[in-house]
């Protein structure tokens, strides 16, 4: 046993300042790399490798339990409900306000060399104007034929060219409304090819309104035509609202909702929404809402915040934080603020925008339900209508941050609505440029629990590794102190059994 103890101390004693510095930069080193890679895992996938590796691989070794392993005899239901929840939560929806390519995304890229759009958006685009604006008869007609051909094209001059090719063949309302979205730099332009899209367009959705019942070739036609007509005259106007026509842009939407009342894909009523507050006709922005905002119906950012708008309007202007903390809130007020807090709770993202603390960016052209996309498109066109209700914003300010407190755990349990879904992050991250626009994420992640280990772990050792440098001697001195003062438990039982233990069987056991 001495003898043990007297070769660790002729150890401790041979070891030179030149051992400590080594050692010490190297375990510095080490747990700089480990940091590196746990937090480029965590950014990327938003867990701890270290983390998820111990309950993935180590935990089952040990025993442990997988709790995200439901057991199927009670599971059928529940799974079949979660999963029929996690797809309609993480639907991608068609833009209803989106912009249209060449007289405005392609207009900012010019200015600012950006790209706006996402290639993921594009193609969400593509497969929609396949859907609808073509059908399995195009192949009869040689202009639909190469229409048809043109919305597959990924080269935006492809799709120019094409349209204009099936325009020299013969009117194609399709071929004007892919200039007017894509080759009209202006939205006096694009307007003017709308219009001669809107004649061809009538034409063929009277023909074929006729011979709908002659075959189900007649029908997928009608239907495309009937499509291709709302699209026409919905994008009329949205170029008459962006041109100043405000009244006429509402006209024309009342009109084609009273036409096609069952084409509610659209979402012609948010554009209507949008008028409406431009004109400030609250009564009828109210009037649309009762209609709208229903239980059995989707919901919107739109929809959620307009309301809250309408409440928060009849009492912002005489609102303040410190005459409710002592006076209470009134019958009014309580209603703006719980108006408040289901919109905030349908979509947290939203407040940041409209509260100026995040800067805006062009909304894509499909937006993610109760995500970012959702937010910023919403925010781009509804930031003013907020800023023209006196006080409205300065309520949002004071009240927005108490809805997280009545949902402490939103993907687990929500308030007014579904649990907040997990997969919105990952979806606006494709749909969003996240080159020069940082992703809204909720709730915020926290820092895992390994990476703040890993970096204490790292400066610790690299201060050391610098005192050792710079101090050899006295960091030599504390070095053997601390390993003396760590191995003395470990003697003191030493020395206790061998008091107990007889010698001869002491002896034997070392000679073992």
């Amino acid at each position: 046993m001495f003898g043990t103890e007297s070769s660790l101390s002729m150890f401790l004693n041979t070891l030179t300042p030149k051992f400590y510095v080594a050692l010490t930069g190297t375990s510095s080193l080490i747990s700089g790399l480990i940091l590196i890679f746990e937090w480029w895992y965590f950014r990327k996938y938003g867990t701890s490798f270290i983390e998820q590796v111990s309950v993935s691989h180590l935990r089952p070794l040990l025993g442990g339990v997988d709790n995200s392993s439901p057991n199927p005899s009670n599971s059928t239901n529940g799974d079949t409900d979660s999963s029929r929840q996690s797809v309609s939560e993480c639907k991608v929806w068609r833009n209803p306000i989106n912009l249209f390519r060449g007289a405005e995304y392609n207009r900012y890229t010019w200015v600012t060399g950006r790209e706006p759009l996402t290639y993921y958006d594009m193609n969400l685009s593509a497969q929609d104007h396949q859907t609808f604006f073509t059908c399995d008869s195009d192949h009869l007609r040689p202009a639909d034929a190469i229409m048809q051909k043109a919305w597959r094209e990924r080269n935006p001059q492809a799709r120019i060219t094409a349209a204009h090719e099936a325009l020299d063949l013969e009117d194609c309302a399709t071929a004007y409304i892919l200039l007017a979205e894509e080759e009209a730099t202006t939205i006096v332009e694009a307007e003017k090819l709308f219009k001669q899209a809107l004649k061809i367009g009538e034409n063929c959705y009277r023909r074929t309104q006729q011979l709908q019942h002659h075959g189900s070739q007649y029908e997928t036609q009608h239907r495309r035509d009937t499509n291709v007509l709302v699209y026409i005259k919905r994008r009329l106007a949205m170029c008459s609202r962006k041109l100043g026509r405000t009244r006429e842009a509402v006209k024309m939407m009342r009109d084609l909702m009273k036409e096609f009342p069952l084409l509610s894909m659209f979402n012609i009523h948010e554009n209507l929404l949008e008028s409406l507050l431009e004109l400030q006709n609250y009564a009828d922005v109210q009037a649309v809402l009762a209609k709208y905002d229903d239980i059995s119906l989707p919901k919107s950012a739109t929809i959620c915040y307009t309301a809250a708008l309408l409440k928060a309007r009849a009492v912002s202007d005489k609102f303040s934080p410190e005459a409710a903390s002592r006076r209470g809130l009134s019958t009014a007020e309580m209603n703006a603020v719980e108006a408040i807090h289901r919109a905030v709770e349908f979509n947290p993202h939203v407040p940041k925008y409209l509260l100026e603390m995040k800067s805006l960016i062009l909304p894509p052209e499909h937006i993610l339900k109760r995500g970012d996309s959702e937010a910023i498109a919403y925010a781009f066109f509804h930031l003013q209508h907020w800023k023209r209700v006196e006080g409205a914003l300065n309520l949002l300010h004071c009240t927005w941050e108490g809805t997280f407190r009545m949902i402490p755990y939103p993907l687990e349990k929500g308030h007014l609505f579904y649990p907040y879904p997990v997969c919105t992050e990952t979806a606006d991250r494709e749909l969003l440029p996240t080159v020069f626009h940082e992703v809204s994420v909720y709730p915020k992640k926290e820092l895992p629990f390994f990476i703040l280990f890993t970096a204490g772990l790292c400066s610790f050792t690299a201060m050391l590794a610098l005192l050792t440098h710079q101090f050899p001697e006295l960091m030599g001195v504390f070095a053997k102190a601390f390993l003396s003062t760590l191995f003395a438990p470990l003697n003191f039982i030493m020395e206790k059994v061998e008091s107990l233990l007889p010698s001869s069987l002491w002896h034997q056991l070392t000679r073992i």
